[in-house]
């Protein structure tokens, strides 16, 4: 992957915009509502309004809201969202820009916030799934303001990238390696800013909306959330640990992969500064490469999917081919079937996939390899491809520290059906899509190492 990087273009900003009403800004302060991307640094998005701010020369306001019970939310989800907001709201009050929370349906609570501190102009993060582009929308609708929409989250916005959807990485990857000297520079340092805000916002009670959440699912303890606890995790894996990337990243067994995920799902570290850090490293060039193809290849073609395939969690978002095949083997007999609780407390005849369960639930991780063989087993003990579906994505949402995201969406449908992959030969239940067993993984890794670091806590983390 040869990237040519240059200083930083603030022209680039302007095609990573897209506005969301047809409405004029108004003079009032302009406010920023984070939602996918939490950080301050490396973030276009907050680059975007501090531009209009300076402008105007009015202050700035940065707003999160919380919806309520939103999903499968968990408490370990929120542990991690919320310490990283805390250092959001420190660095923020540093730089003489004020935090806010609001909580409730966004289309109530962010439209009454704007129209409570006479907002003149609205910016806001890009995010493809259909939930948050339904806030936005009817925020859009009843704010009487400019509304703009930023991609922060990917180096390449999203729709500059493609405007379809792409069939797989090999249709995609040429046209993101032809933009990526233009896109993947420096991003602009947020100022302190002078023009200050007389009002003062609440002291959030982050206690209280934690109790908000479903609580049997545990933060996790081996992962320090926040944007400097990802950046350093980023620079040691880049010292220590990207040059076996290459020779180590398929084996659960060994420390091979970066941890970056949790980080990147909340926005906490942006990707484009990831993919600089990794770029201008002294490592060996095949795990580079590697690394970036996973980062922004891949990672990327995932919105892609989500943002232009409306049906990104359901058999009829995948490929004809797919559909054909599948629709030819539904009536399959399958030797196993489980039900949702039976997979969620690691109770199949195949100890390797409920070692990948119980890691997944004790860990809030499962690496790469261990998905795709877990979310296939799924397909194989359950009575039909949607249930496969819907069972892996809730138990993903549910355990997983960077689930509820496009990257998970796409790894299940991947798995199960095919997306971004072609046909291979036909066999029971599977019908031409792709298929992984139990022999194949020994050939991988230790399976026997795996099963005996991840069994011993199964009965204990399941007892009731």
């Amino acid at each position: 992957m040869l990237i040519m990087t240059s200083p930083h273009k603030m022209e680039t900003l302007s095609t990573r915009t897209r506005t969301r009403n047809d409405k004029a800004a108004g003079d009032g302060p302009v406010l920023y509502w984070m939602q996918r991307d939490q950080r301050v640094q490396d973030n276009w998005a907050l680059v975007k309004a501090q531009k209009l701010a300076l402008e105007s020369k009015v202050p700035l306001l940065v707003l999160f809201n919380i919806p309520k019970h939103h999903g499968n939310t968990t408490l370990r989800h929120y542990e991690f969202m919320i310490s990283g907001l805390d250092e959001v709201q420190a660095e923020l009050h540093s730089l003489g820009i004020s935090f806010w929370v609001t909580e409730g349906n966004p289309g109530t609570s962010v439209s009454k916030f704007v129209k409570d501190h006479n907002i003149g102009a609205v910016v806001s993060d890009f995010n493809p799934l259909q939930f948050t582009d339904i806030w936005r929308e009817e925020v859009a609708e009843k704010i009487p303001v400019s509304f703009v929409e930023v991609d922060a989250h990917n180096i390449v916005p999203c729709w500059v990238a493609s405007n379809k959807e792409e069939f797989a990485a090999h249709t995609f990857r040429p046209k993101m390696h032809r933009l990526l000297k233009e896109y993947l520079v420096s991003i602009p340092k947020i100022k302190k800013h002078n023009y200050g805000y007389k009002k003062v916002p609440t002291a959030v009670d982050w206690e209280g909306i934690k109790k908000q959440v479903d609580s049997s699912v545990e933060p996790v303890q081996w992962l320090t959330p926040g944007a400097k606890a990802g950046k350093k995790r980023a620079k040691k894996f880049i010292t220590s640990q990207l040059d076996s990337y290459a020779a180590n990243r398929n084996d659960p067994n060994k420390l091979g992969v970066s941890h970056m995920s949790p980080y990147l799902r909340y926005g906490q570290v942006s990707a484009q500064w990831l993919a600089l850090e990794v770029h201008r490293a002294k490592a060996d060039k095949e795990s580079r490469e590697a690394y970036l193809e996973e980062l922004i290849v891949r990672r990327e073609l995932t919105d892609n999917f989500c943002f232009y395939n409306k049906n990104y969690n359901k058999v009829e978002g995948a490929h004809a081919w797919a559909q054909k095949t599948i629709a030819e083997h539904k009536k399959d007999a399958r030797e196993y079937v489980y039900s949702f609780k039976q997979f969620e407390t690691a109770e199949t005849h195949d100890e390797l996939w409920n070692a990948m369960q119980t890691q997944m639930v004790l860990e809030g991780k499962m690496h790469g390899w261990c998905r795709m063989y877990w979310a296939k087993k799924i397909l194989e003990w359950t009575p039909d491809v949607q249930t496969a579906i819907d069972t892996a994505l809730l138990l993903n949402d549910k355990y997983e520290l960077d689930g509820r995201d496009p990257n998970g969406y796409v790894g299940v449908m991947w798995s199960i059906c095919g997306v971004h992959d072609r046909a291979w030969g036909e066999r029971p239940v599977f019908g031409k899509i792709r298929y992984m067993n139990f022999n194949g993984a020994k050939r991988k890794f230790d399976i026997n190492a795996y099963i005996e670091k991840y069994s011993a806590t199964t009965e204990s983390l399941f007892d009731e």
